[in-house]
C-alpha cells in the first residue's frame, strides 16, 4: 500500500479495531485513524453487563492501555460521523469538522430494533449495545423501579434480565414465540433454557408480545400493555428484539444500502475504496450455505477485519469463513453451538442427551446419510477443535461419539457425561464402538455426575 494513504476506519468495534491492528502488523507506514463517537478506547461490549453488575469498572472492559495506540501510531478520533462526502473522499462530523481520506473502512456495527411501537421512545425505554446504552440504564434504574419488563427474547434479552435480577429488581420477560429463543433453538433446548429462567424468579410470558408503553407525567414509562390485554407496571423497559446495522446516516447517498451497506466477498462496496466489515455489512451472497447474508458475532467480525486488512496490503483474497460456531451463557448456563443446528430437523436425524438435572444436554444433527452436521452443547464445555474437524471431515456420528471424551475441554475437572451420552446413542443409533467405562467418581455418585 502506498506510504501516503490514509486508511479511515468508523467504528472502534471488534471488526475496526482487528483491521487498525492487522494493517498496522502488514503496513509500517500507512496512515490509520479510528473514529468512534461512542467511545475513544476500543473496549468489550460483552463485559458491559460485568460493569453493570459491579464486577467491573469501565476501565477494566478496555484490553489494550492507552499508550497501546500512539505506540502503533493509530490514530482515536471521537466524533459521530454526520454524513459520508464520497465524492470528496471526506468525513463530514457532527460538529461539522470534516476529515480526508484515501480508504474508507465503514464498521459501525449495530443498533437496537424498534418497531414502531406507541411509547418506545419514552424515558426509561431502551436497548443495549453501546457505552451510552449502558450509562443510560444505570440512571433509569438506580431508584424507584418496582418492576423491569423485557420485550424480546434471545442472547442481549437474557443478559439483560440478568443483570436487572442482580439488582433484585423483579423482572418480566415477554417473548413472542412458543419457546425461548424457539427461532434459532429446537424444542428441547428452548424449553430447556426456559426453565432455567424462570427457576431464577423471572416472570417469562410466552406467546405474549408488546402492543405499547404507557407514559406518566413527567414522560417516563409507568407500565406496558401486552398482546393479550393485561397492564403490567413497571418504570423500565427493555428492548431486545435483535438488533439492525447502524447505518442510517449514509442512507439517501450513493452508497449502496440494503439492510446494511452491501459488500461483495471482498468487502468492496459499490463505491472504490470504500470497504464495510462487522455488523454493519451485509453481503451480496451469503459468504457460506450455513451462513446469513449478515453476520452479527464477535469472532466473524474479528476475521473480517483480518481479511479486509490483508486485501489492502497484499493479494486480494475472497472471505470464506470455516464451520459456524457461536457461544453464549444463559444465565449460569453455558451455551455452545457448530455447524448447522436450525431448530426444526428436515431430511435430517437427530440424537439428543439431557442430564436428569435438566440442565446439561448435547444434541447432534446428522444428515440421512449420518454424517455430522451440527452440534448443541448445553451446561458443559466441549473442544471447539474437535467439533470444528469433525464436521469439517464430514465425520460420522457414530465415530464423532465414539470419540467423544477427547472433546472434553478439561480433562482435570470435568464431568464423564460422555459416557452417558455414549450409552444412549448405542441404544438409539446402534454401532461398533464400546462405550468409556464408568470411573470410580461416576460409580460412587451415579447420575450426579
Amino acid at each position: 500500500m502506498n506510504k501516503n494513504r490514509h486508511v479511515v476506519i468508523i467504528g472502534n468495534g471488534i471488526s475496526g479495531v482487528t483491521c487498525a491492528r492487522t494493517l498496522r502488523k502488514l503496513d509500517s507506514d500507512v496512515r490509520i485513524t479510528l473514529v468512534s463517537g461512542e467511545s475513544k478506547y476500543f473496549f468489550s461490549r460483552t463485559a458491559l453487563m460485568y460493569v453493570y453488575m459491579g464486577h467491573m469498572e469501565f476501565r477494566h472492559t478496555q484490553p489494550y492501555e492507552d499508550h497501546f495506540w500512539d505506540k502503533n501510531r493509530i490514530e482515536l478520533k471521537q466524533a459521530w460521523v454526520e454524513s459520508v462526502d464520497f465524492q470528496a473522499k471526506k468525513l463530514v462530523f457532527e460538529s461539522k469538522e470534516t476529515m480526508p481520506y484515501d480508504i474508507l473502512v465503514i464498521a459501525t456495527g449495530s443498533k437496537p430494533n424498534k418497531f414502531g411501537w406507541p411509547g418506545q421512545d419514552l424515558k426509561g425505554v431502551q436497548g443495549l449495545y453501546s457505552k451510552q446504552d449502558l450509562e443510560t440504564m444505570e440512571e433509569a434504574t438506580q431508584e424507584g423501579v418496582t418492576r423491569a419488563v423485557i420485550v424480546g427474547g434471545g442472547l442481549i434479552g437474557i443478559e439483560m434480565a440478568e443483570m436487572l435480577a442482580y439488582r433484585q429488581i423483579p423482572v418480566t420477560f415477554l417473548v413472542r414465540e412458543k419457546g425461548f429463543w424457539d427461532n434459532v433453538l429446537p424444542r428441547e433446548e428452548a424449553k430447556l433454557v426456559g426453565r432455567h429462567i424462570r427457576e431464577h424468579h423471572i416472570d417469562l410470558r410466552l406467546e405474549t408480545e408488546l402492543k405499547e408503553i404507557l407514559p406518566d407525567s413527567q414522560g417516563r414509562a409507568r407500565a406496558v400493555v401486552t398482546s393479550t390485554g393485561e397492564e403490567i407496571s413497571c418504570q423500565f423497559v427493555g428492548l431486545t428484539a435483535g438488533v439492525s446495522p447502524q447505518v442510517d446516516f449514509l442512507r439517501n447517498s450513493e452508497l449502496e444500502i440494503n439492510r446494511g451497506v452491501k459488500v461483495d466477498a471482498f468487502f468492496q462496496t459499490n463505491i472504490p475504496d470504500v470497504y464495510s466489515i462487522g455488523d454493519c455489512a451485509e453481503f451480496d451472497k451469503a459468504p457460506a450455505p450455513d451462513r446469513k447474508n449478515i453476520e452479527q458475532v464477535w469472532y466473524t467480525g474479528r476475521m473480517h477485519g483480518e481479511t479486509l486488512a490483508h486485501n489492502l496490503c497484499q493479494t486480494p483474497v475472497p472471505y470464506r469463513p470455516g464451520v459456524w460456531f457461536n457461544s453464549a451463557k444463559f444465565l449460569d448456563i453455558e451455551y455452545q453451538t457448530y455447524g448447522v443446528v436450525p431448530p426444526r430437523a428436515e431430511d435430517a436425524q437427530d440424537f439428543y442427551w439431557e442430564h436428569a438435572s435438566g440442565k446439561i444436554c448435547f444434541r447432534m444433527r446428522m444428515d440421512s446419510e449420518g454424517k455430522t452436521l451440527g452440534v448443541n452443547v448445553f451446561g458443559m464445555r466441549l473442544s471447539h477443535g474437535f467439533f470444528d474437524q469433525a464436521i469439517r471431515e464430514k465425520w460420522t456420528g457414530q465415530k464423532v461419539i465414539a470419540q467423544l471424551a477427547e472433546a472434553n475441554f478439561d480433562p482435570e475437572f470435568f464431568a464423564p457425561h460422555h459416557i452417558s451420552i455414549q450409552q444412549l446413542f448405542l441404544g438409539e443409533f446402534g454401532g461398533d464402538f464400546r462405550p468409556a467405562k464408568k470411573s470410580f467418581m461416576q460409580k460412587l455418585f451415579g447420575a450426579k455426575v
